[in-house]
């Protein structure tokens, strides 16, 4: 009798489906290529060959985690921030696995990038994901994130964009304050399929905020009004060299208009233009007063004056918009490509005036990348 043959998942062993080796093989030479005094590729190719082999996966030199961690912030086409991506500081933290201790270096992530003030990009590196046995998860899409609390009437209180979040935190036992608010700021989740989930409140040494005040309006420091000083976004999976990295938070700085223009003014966010422009005592009975145009400018206005007096690192539209043009023409001096999505490139107001919107950008995508949580895709930018 002829043996029976292996179902398709016996014929083929499930780690010689985790690893691209052509995606690895492009990922060392490019590391190679941009550092000469590695010396020739072929010795690592046949260590990575061998390494995928055995165990269907490979690991990392540090020197090529930093690089890909780096590269793949010069690739994300929806960030105008990366003409500084070579001072990424890369935390290599691959043998983390328990939820617990994930959590606490985010705690640890967030106090380093904060800085006193002085922004640093910082990334932090967990597990990859490896042949059956997937790496944690960091839930919170950013690891500051505002609560949402649904109210009777249909309106919310805090961050629209969070009520589900803050849902699951309160279902995890998480108590919010007392007297609730709408800047109250959730502890971090983290999950594992073979492990307890874990929930973290943020200590407030941890997260650096801004109280938001006007230079002329001295009634809007009244509205307590804040945000958070590092936008380290969390719930996006590095991909590097073919492996992925689904809880690699990072952040860089905020752009003024990320605050003032969308998550103040989002109709899914917090949705201020319109109370904010009654305060003002302007016509908000037509579009056609621009009413929601002169409130935008005064509450990004804002958004600046107080991050500068707060001595928190902030960067402007029209400033960022020239870095990236440079960023562009020294990534075309060194013969690489710079895609960049003109839909988040350009800066939510004062489009027209600011220089990266009088021009078409390269849509390819790169790898190394990030990627929105286990499926493929351009990485947003959440702000």
């Amino acid at each position: 009798m002829a043996p029976v043959p292996p179902s398709p998942a016996e014929a083929i062993p499930l780690h010689e489906t985790t690893v691209d080796l052509a995606e690895a093989e492009d990922f060392i030479r490019l590391h190679h290529s941009e550092n000469p005094e590695l010396g020739p590729v072929a010795h690592r190719l046949a260590e990575v060959h061998a390494e995928v082999a055995a165990t269907g996966t490979y690991r990392h030199t540090p020197d090529e985690l930093t690089f890909g961690a780096r590269v793949a912030w010069r690739n994300s086409a929806r960030c105008i921030g990366r003409l500084y991506w070579r001072s990424l500081k890369v935390r290599d933290l691959r043998d983390l696995r328990d939820p617990k201790e994930i959590a606490d270096e985010c705690v640890e992530h967030l106090k380093l990038a904060g800085n006193g003030g002085k922004v640093r990009p910082v990334i932090t590196v967990f597990a990859p994901d490896e042949p059956g046995r997937p790496a944690p998860r960091i839930v919170n899409e950013q690891l500051v994130r505002y609560a949402g609390y649904p109210g009777s009437d249909g309106g919310v209180l805090g961050d629209r964009r969070n009520v589900e979040l803050t849902a699951k935190a309160i279902g995890m036992g998480w108590r919010p304050p007392a007297r609730r608010g709408p800047f109250d700021v959730l502890p971090l989740i983290v999950e594992r399929e073979d492990a307890e989930p874990s929930l973290v409140e943020l200590p407030p040494d941890a997260v650096l905020e801004v109280p938001i005040r006007h230079p002329e309006l001295p009634w809007l420091a009244d509205l307590g009004l804040r945000w958070h000083a590092v936008p380290a976004i969390s719930n996006m999976r590095l991909r590097i060299g073919g492996i992925d990295y689904p809880a690699a938070p990072f952040n860089g700085w905020y752009m003024g208009t990320e605050i003032g223009a969308r998550n103040f003014a989002d109709v899914d966010r917090y949705d201020l233009l319109p109370y904010l422009g009654r305060r003002m005592g302007l016509d908000t009975s037509s579009v056609q007063t621009l009413w929601k145009d002169r409130v935008l400018v005064e509450l990004n206005r804002a958004v600046l004056h107080s991050f500068a007096e707060a001595g928190v690192t902030i960067t402007d539209h029209h400033t960022e918009s020239d870095r990236f043009l440079t960023h562009i023409r020294k990534e075309e001096a060194a013969g690489r490509k710079c895609p960049a999505d003109w839909t988040w490139i350009v800066p939510p107001m004062s489009s027209g005036i600011t220089s990266v919107f009088h021009r078409y950008y390269d849509k390819d995508e790169l790898l190394p990348n990030f990627f929105p949580g286990d499926t493929k895709g351009v990485c947003p930018v959440i702000h």
